[in-house]
């Protein structure tokens, strides 16, 4: 039997949890055809979701369709919550995403589409909300076309997958070699189009009415007829996707095997086993003793896990696209802010995009936020699972800074009985890099133990820059040389001296365009806002 992973994403109201809905009942996972407006929908289990009506956190179910099997895994539809769909697409081996035949194709219908592309998901769509008065296919179908690909073809064929053939002359016009192979032969066979639709070549469309469980069986066909089985390695791999509580608040550790096999008691990170493997479906779990390539499962009580981390023979996942805009300080008021820290600190384990930032010298946390929903849900979750009911300041914009040019600062620490000298080459780096350090400095000039001191000293605290005060980022420093006296130089004093050297670095860029401001975007990295030289 054929076993893939799908996940299911949208924009918020396509209609995403309906269709999931709607593929359990119609396989017969679920007896009874769930509402998300009635608060009984099978993935839309947590209370935070059932008041709201819509889907805050990833689920997982399980699905037959004839010799398909599928591991669904739900997504958020708001952009408030995209990382957490982000997440999910690093583990994925296709995806369906559901576009509403009454709005179109969405701004963040776009974003979504660029994060599909950034993790390489071949992907399904299924066009919702077809039953609608006033809705046209074929505009609908355009639309995608010229929004997201030219390969968006119409794949319907009843409940049996089978294509016409004008979508068989349709779909090898998405490749030039495809398309001289068939002009020659007039035969375009169907492993042909898996491969391109596993090649993001061809993204097949189905339509549909979710909540009338109309298209459904289409789609169903469609994904047991299209899709392939990835091939998997014998050696042990795994992707970790999702942290979270379960009801007595065990941390799980949810991933995604990815080569080889997992076994009850294996040991999975540094010395710490598996001592538990559940298959989960819904809110329920099996516990199993072992876990093969390519299913999903969670682990309980696992530590230093986060999401995107590789285990075994997988690599890590990239770092993710989709990053909080804006930042906000927390009022405790009343509370022991040591207790609330503790608390931002779990919720910033199941969800790192929160970036959690702790001042001793203010006494003040502060939290990182995608949109005001967002923030409206972190405090009923500090209500209800923590029994605090916190407030926020007033969210503010999240800055960067960075330099356009190359500078070489010099630091000098030098109060009686101390001597340090830094000389730092800092260039500018490709967006999104962040900062990175190196050394090209003779050991004779300075000796190893130093170079690991200064190199340790650049990476030991958050640099800020000079225009507004704002971390540094995409910028490549090098150390070049340096001083020492084997009389006056003690420990400490290279620190000193290296964050000087930094410092007047940042402070040398006079020429105009020599630093600039950058302003996060939710999808697309920081953007300019303004470029100023210190000396202006």
């Amino acid at each position: 039997m054929k076993h893939i992973v799908a996940g299911i994403i949208a924009h918020v109201d396509a209609g995403k949890t309906t269709l999931s809905e709607a593929l359990l009942y119609r396989t017969g996972a679920v007896r009874k055809l769930g509402r998300v407006d009635n608060g009984d929908a099978f993935l839309d289990s947590d209370d935070l979701e059932k008041q709201r009506g819509i889907t805050i956190f990833s689920h997982e179910a399980s699905l037959q369709s004839h010799e398909l099997q599928v591991d669904l895994l739900d997504t958020p539809g708001h952009v408030d919550f995209a990382s957490q769909t982000e997440q999910v697409l690093s583990v994925l081996d296709y995806a369906i995403l559901v576009v509403s035949a009454t709005d179109g194709v969405q701004g963040y219908t776009r974003t979504l589409w660029r994060l599909l592309k950034r993790y390489s998901v071949p992907t399904f769509i299924f066009v919702n909300k077809m039953d609608v008065a006033g809705t046209d296919r074929n505009q609908v179908l355009t639309q995608l076309q010229d929004a997201l690909s030219t390969g968006c073809i119409a794949f319907d064929g009843g409940d049996n997958a089978a294509l016409p053939e004008m979508v068989y002359e349709d779909v090898a016009m998405q490749n030039d070699t495809v398309l001289d192979t068939y002009l020659e032969t007039g035969d375009l066979t169907d492993d042909t189009v898996r491969q391109m639709i596993k090649r993001r070549e061809v993204f097949p469309c189905y339509f549909g009415a979710a909540l009338k469980v109309d298209g459904v069986d289409g789609l169903l066909a469609g994904l047991e007829q299209w899709t392939t089985e990835p091939q998997y390695g014998t050696d042990f791999g795994a992707q970790v996707f999702k942290i979270s509580h379960d009801e007595k608040d065990v941390r799980l550790t949810w991933l995604r095997v990815t080569g080889g096999s997992l076994h009850i008691r294996d040991t999975i990170l540094g010395d710490q086993k598996a001592n538990q493997l559940r298959i989960y479906n819904g809110t329920r779990f099996t516990a199993v003793q072992e876990v093969t390539a390519g299913q999903v499962c969670a682990i309980p009580n696992l530590t230093d896990t986060h999401p995107g981390l590789g285990l075994g023979k997988s690599a890590d996942a990239e770092t993710p696209m989709m990053q909080p805009v804006l930042t906000y300080s927390v009022d405790t008021k009343d509370y022991d802010i040591q207790t609330c820290l503790k608390v931002f600190r779990e919720l910033e384990d199941e969800d790192p995009q929160l970036h959690i930032a702790w001042s001793e010298h203010l006494q003040e946390i502060r939290v990182q936020i995608m949109g005001e929903v967002q923030l409206e849900i972190l405090q009923q979750i500090l209500h209800d699972r923590f029994n605090l009911d916190v407030g926020f300041g007033e969210g503010s914009i999240l800055y960067r800074e960075t330099i356009t040019q190359a500078v070489e600062g010099v630091g000098h620490f030098e109060p009686l009985r101390h001597y340090s000298e830094v000389h730092l080459l800092m260039r500018p780096a490709p967006q999104g890099s962040g900062l990175t350090f190196d050394a090209d400095c003779p050991v004779e000039v300075l000796g190893k133990n130093i170079q690991h001191q200064i190199l340790t000293s650049l990476t030991a605290k958050e640099h800020l820059g000079v225009l507004t005060g704002s971390p540094i980022t995409d910028m490549h420093v090098t150390l070049v040389t340096g001083r020492s006296s084997v009389v006056h130089t003690v420990g400490g004093d290279f620190r000193e001296a290296t964050w000087r050297a930094l410092r007047q670095g940042l402070m040398m860029l006079r020429e105009p365009g020599g630093d600039q401001l950058l302003e996060r975007g939710t999808d697309s990295g920081w953007k300019l806002v303004r470029t100023r030289s210190v000396a202006q």
